[in-house]
């Protein structure tokens, strides 16, 4: 399974994207392709898309967790690990300094 979240595509790859993904919401592409077709997805997001698109990738992959996060450019969200758990940083908190 592989899952994309961009800000922003270019027109091209929006548009080849749809081909072999569903687009349950605008710029948000979820499929079940096979883990080698989900490479060259990753590959060729790599290679098309500018910094400015923001994506976030979710793919399956068969060691534990089950999954990897990537993110490519500013996907306004932060990516952190924890004891080798991908995980997506929601909000952050600002911890108030006491004087």
């Amino acid at each position: 399974m592989l899952v994309v979240i961009a800000n922003d595509l270019p027109p091209a790859v929006r548009g080849r994207m749809k081909l072999w993904f569903i687009e349950p919401r605008p710029n948000v592409f979820v499929s079940g392709v096979k883990d080698a077709v989900a490479k060259k997805v990753v590959a060729y997001l790599h290679d098309h898309c500018p910094l400015e698109s923001g994506l976030m990738v979710f793919r399956r992959i068969p060691e534990t967790p089950g999954y990897e996060i990537r993110g490519i450019g500013d996907t306004k969200r932060s990516l952190i690990e924890i004891s080798g758990l991908q995980l997506v940083i929601e909000k952050q908190i600002q911890s108030a300094s006491v004087a």
